[in-house]
C-alpha cells in the first residue's frame, strides 16, 4: 500500500498505528500539514534523512525541522530564552518554524553543522498532531519542495504519483495552507524572518 486517506477530523486509529509503525520500523512518509506537504522520518534515522535529502536535493547544511505534538516536546529540543519562550508560545500550534540551537536531545547529524541549530515547529493539523502524538517523540522532517519548485506539493494523490516510489507511504488529507511555513531564524539571539510563508510576520516587522 503505498497510501492511505486519512480522515481530516477522525484519522482512523489503524491508518495512524501502522504509520508509526513503518516509522518506528525506519520508514519514511509524507504527510499534510498546516502549511503544505512534508517529507518526514523518525528522529535518528540516518537512511531517512538521506531519503528526505534525495528527494530534496538538498546540502548538507540545510536546516531539517522538528515537528512536535507540543510545547513541552519542543522545548527539549531546543534552547529558549524568556523572550523567544513567550514569542513561540504565542504562535504556536500554527504554520511557523523556528530555528534554534539544539540541545543534548538532538542527534548531531540532525543539527546544520556549522550553527548546532535545527528549525522546531507545533503543526496546527489534525492529521499531523495525531501521527506524532501516537509516535510519542517529534517527527524529522522537510517541507516537501521539489528541486527547480517554488511552493510545497499540497495534493496527497500528487505527492503519490511524483513521490509514493521513494517514500514507504504517503498519508493523503488536506492541508492547511499551500504555502510553506513562515521561518524565523533565532540563531543570533534576535528573531530574523528566514522566509515568508503561511504565518503573521507583523510580530516580527
Amino acid at each position: 500500500m503505498s497510501y492511505v486517506e486519512m480522515h481530516p477530523v477522525n484519522p482512523q486509529v489503524r491508518f495512524v498505528n501502522k504509520t508509526v509503525e513503518l516509522l518506528r520500523a525506519g520508514g519514511t512518509i509524507a504527510l499534510p500539514t498546516d502549511s503544505g506537504y512534508a517529507v518526514a522520518c523518525r528522529l535518528g534515522n540516518k537512511e531517512g534523512m538521506d531519503v528526505i535529502r534525495e528527494i530534496r536535493r538538498l546540502d548538507e547544511h540545510h536546516n531539517f525541522s522538528l515537528l512536535c505534538h507540543s510545547f513541552g516536546q519542543l522545548g527539549e529540543l531546543v534552547i529558549v530564552d524568556n523572550h523567544q519562550f513567550r514569542t513561540i508560545k504565542a504562535l504556536t500550534p500554527g504554520p511557523y518554524t523556528f530555528i534554534l540551537r539544539g540541545t543534548k536531545e538532538v542527534p548531531r547529524m540532525t543539527l546544520n553543522k556549522r550553527k548546532h541549530t535545527v528549525g522546531v515547529r507545533i503543526p496546527d493539523h489534525v492529521i499531523t498532531q495525531a501521527v506524532v502524538g501516537a509516535l510519542g517523540e517529534p517527527l524529522l522532517c522537510s517541507t516537501l519542495i521539489l528541486p527547480g519548485e517554488a511552493e510545497p506539493l499540497t495534493d496527497g494523490h500528487e505527492v503519490d504519483e511524483r513521490i509514493g516510489s521513494r517514500v514507504d507511504l504517503v498519508i493523503v488529507g488536506p492541508v492547511g495552507d499551500a504555502e510553506p511555513t513562515t521561518v524565523i531564524d533565532y540563531t543570533s539571539g534576535a528573531p530574523v524572518i528566514a522566509r515568508r510563508g503561511a504565518g503573521d510576520t507583523s510580530l516580527f516587522e
